[in-house]
C-alpha cells in the first residue's frame, strides 16, 4: 500500500486539478503497485480537503453497477464516491461544457433517505423503507485524471468520476413502482443514443444503496437522512459535446434535461 505522504501527495493534485481543469498524468502509470484500499484512502482525503474549503456533504454516489461495466474495468463489485452539495443541479439546467473534462451523461435513479441506513447486514428492503422517495437523475461524468488507460485505481481516487447531478422528473416513493421496470429514453439532440431499464442495477437499485451502507460501515460510515444517493447507472456513457442538449424520457416518472453551452 502507498504511504501516506503519497497519499495526501496525490489527493492534492486532484484538488488543484479540478480548480485548473488541467487532468494529473494516470496514477496507475505512476504508482503501479497502487490498491483499490489505497484509491480509496486518496478519495477520502479528498474529501477531506474539500470541506475543509467549506463543501458541505450531500450524498453519495455508487458506480460500475451494471456486469458490462464491471467486465470492462475488471472489477467484480462496484464503486462509490461522494456528492457535495453544489454537484446537484435542477432539470432544465445549462452547464458550461468546458467547465468539465470529457463530460459523459448517464441516466439514473437517485433516492432520498428519510432514515439513517447502516451496515453491516443492511439489506434492500432496509434501504426501501428508509427512503422518502425515489426521482430520475442524470450523472455528469468528469475527469481530474487523464482518461486513456484509466483504471479502477485511478477512476476510485478521482471520486468515482463524479462531475455534478441533475436532478428532475417526478418523484415516487419505492413501493408505488416496482424500480426493476423504471426506465429512461436517453436522447442527445433530436435522437435517441441509449435505453435502459433500472434492473440493470445489480437487479434493483435499492441493492446498490444497500451493498453501499455495508461497504462503508467498515470505515464506520453510514448513510445518514436526508441525503441523496444516486444508486448507478443503467445506460452507457454518452459523450456530450459544448452546444448539446441531453433530454432523458423516463416515461411515467417524467423527464430530466439540461444543455451544454
Amino acid at each position: 500500500m502507498l504511504d501516506t505522504e503519497t497519499i495526501a501527495a496525490i489527493a492534492d493534485e486532484l484538488v488543484e486539478a479540478a480548480r485548473s481543469r488541467v487532468p494529473i498524468p494516470l496514477l496507475t502509470a505512476r504508482h503501479p503497485d497502487m490498491t483499490v484500499e489505497d484509491s480509496y484512502a486518496v478519495q477520502s482525503l479528498w474529501r477531506r480537503r474539500n470541506e475543509e474549503a467549506g463543501r458541505r456533504l450531500a450524498g453519495h454516489k455508487i458506480g460500475l453497477t451494471s456486469k458490462a461495466m464491471q467486465a470492462a474495468t475488471g472489477i467484480s463489485e462496484p464503486d462509490y464516491g461522494i456528492i457535495f452539495d453544489d454537484m446537484v443541479l435542477e432539470t432544465g439546467s445549462v452547464l458550461q461544457w468546458d467547465v468539465y473534462t470529457h463530460p459523459r451523461v448517464e441516466a439514473e435513479l437517485a433516492f432520498r433517505l428519510n432514515a439513517d441506513v447502516g451496515g453491516p447486514g443492511c439489506t434492500l428492503l432496509d434501504v426501501l423503507a428508509a427512503t422518502e422517495y425515489v426521482v430520475p437523475a442524470l450523472e455528469i461524468l468528469d475527469s481530474r485524471i487523464e482518461m486513456d488507460g484509466r483504471t479502477i485505481v485511478d477512476t476510485i481516487s478521482d471520486n468515482a468520476a463524479m462531475g455534478v447531478m441533475v436532478v428532475g422528473g417526478r418523484a415516487v416513493r419505492p413501493d408505488d413502482i416496482d424500480l426493476r421496470w423504471a426506465g429512461a429514453m436517453l436522447y442527445r439532440n433530436e435522437g435517441i443514443e441509449e435505453t435502459g431499464l433500472a434492473g440493470g442495477v445489480l437487479n434493483n437499485p435499492a441493492t446498490g444503496v444497500a451493498w453501499l451502507a455495508n461497504k462503508i460501515a467498515v470505515h464506520g460510515e453510514e448513510l445518514k437522512a436526508g441525503e441523496l444517493i444516486l444508486s448507478g447507472s443503467f445506460t452507457r456513457p454518452m459523450w456530450v459535446s459544448a452546444g448539446d442538449t441531453v433530454f432523458a424520457d423516463y416515461g411515467p416518472l417524467g423527464v430530466v434535461t439540461c444543455r451544454f453551452q
